[in-house]
């Protein structure tokens, strides 16, 4: 099951969008390799996923909503390994050579085809729930500090929430006993500079402009979406911007979809439907149209595109979205790319260290 909407080019893109935008930033290969054999980088990546096979396949036998999950877990882990296998012997033989985009999406249809829609639900519902009822302690915190300091301390708590990937050994400290955790990560960041450091630009800009309307593409659920992501979408409400969250349309991984995240805006407004305080009649939730935790924002949903067509802010959030998709993608407008590196191979590419953090602003 792919997502079924027509997709359209994202509007902000720079045009024309065939000669100027490439979805996957690493280059897996060059013209100059051969075609028939993989290569080193190709090989690396293919490594990557076939490491994360045991882990989707104890997601996967642990799905109470398919029959036989166990038989069938074992099946996806055997299909998608000859898949990988296949492609480390040709890289033409399953529509590549292979990319992170390829990669991923032969991932979910090897899940798909055998009934897992979404092995991740019973723990995003945990985390989700967990979150929310942090939410308002960590967006007092954050409303107690001075103004000139609270973009810098938001955008710690993005990268915070980022860390926590579902499933990732990490998580079960976050909301051990409290929120304070969630507060330490905060703090706990990798020293800055970080690998791309454009915060001190992006801090005076802050306070020296204002967006009309922002499009923030959000990443995982949990900590990442409701500690990290709204207090931030939070704060430009308070500023006059007008806020549009786009999200999956179908799950993948532990990415928070758009029904999700309709129904946690609705759990953490109040009956004036407000956040802690602040109108929210101006926060939007749009249905990406995409079904990976990457995107090509050459094939958006007809909706996202007709809100974003007059955005003067773009937000990329997450290692996929900003990262290993998007970093080099050139907008007609602001745009952000924020996410944290967690895997070795993006440290590698980037010149960073693991864990190191991307703060990319290019002011148009």
């Amino acid at each position: 099951m792919e997502s079924s909407s027509p997709s359209v080019p994202f509007p902000l893109l720079q045009t024309p969008v065939e000669a100027n935008y490439r979805a996957c930033t690493i280059p897996y290969r060059f013209l100059s390799d051969n075609p028939r054999k993989a290569t080193p980088i190709e090989i690396q990546w293919i490594d990557l996923f076939l490491n994360s096979v045991p882990s989707f396949r104890q997601r996967a036998e642990n799905d109470p909503t398919v029959i036989d999950a166990p038989e069938k877990a074992e099946k996806f882990a055997q299909r998608y390994t000859e898949i990988l296998e296949d492609m480390k012997k040709d890289p033409e033989s399953h529509g590549g050579p292979p990319d992170c985009i390829l990669l991923c999406r032969l991932r979910e249809q090897a899940l798909r085809e055998l009934g897992f829609r979404d092995i991740f639900k019973k723990v995003k519902d945990e985390e989700n729930a967990k979150a929310i009822s942090l939410f308002e302690d960590v967006v007092r915190r954050n409303d107690a500090i001075d103004e000139g300091n609270r973009v810098e301390n938001l955008i710690r708590g993005v990268l915070a929430g980022n860390i926590f990937d579902l499933g990732s050994a990490q998580l079960a400290e976050v909301f051990a006993k409290d929120g304070l955790s969630f507060v330490a990560s905060c703090q706990n960041l990798v020293s800055r500079p970080w690998v791309i450091d454009d915060l001190d630009s992006f801090k005076a800009n802050w306070a020296n402009k204002s967006w009309k309307k922002a499009i923030i593409f959000v990443d995982n659920s949990g900590a990442d979406i409701v500690l990290g992501i709204l207090p931030f979408a939070r704060e430009l409400l308070k500023r006059g911007t007008q806020v549009v969250l786009a999200a999956n349309d179908l799950p993948s991984i532990n990415d928070v979809t758009y029904p999700e995240l309709v129904e946690i805006i609705s759990k953490l407004k109040d009956e004036k439907g407000q956040l802690v305080g602040v109108d929210a009649s101006s926060l939007l939730v749009a249905n990406s149209g995409n079904d990976l935790p990457v995107i090509d924002l050459a094939n958006v949903s007809p909706e996202l595109a007709y809100l974003a067509s007059d955005a003067d802010l773009v937000v990329l959030e997450g290692m996929g979205r900003s990262i290993e998709t998007n970093l080099y993608a050139q907008m007609k407008c602001d745009s952000v790319k924020i996410g944290m590196v967690k895997h070795p191979e993006v440290a590698q590419f980037l010149g960073g260290r693991l864990y190191d953090c991307v703060f990319k602003y290019n002011e148009v």
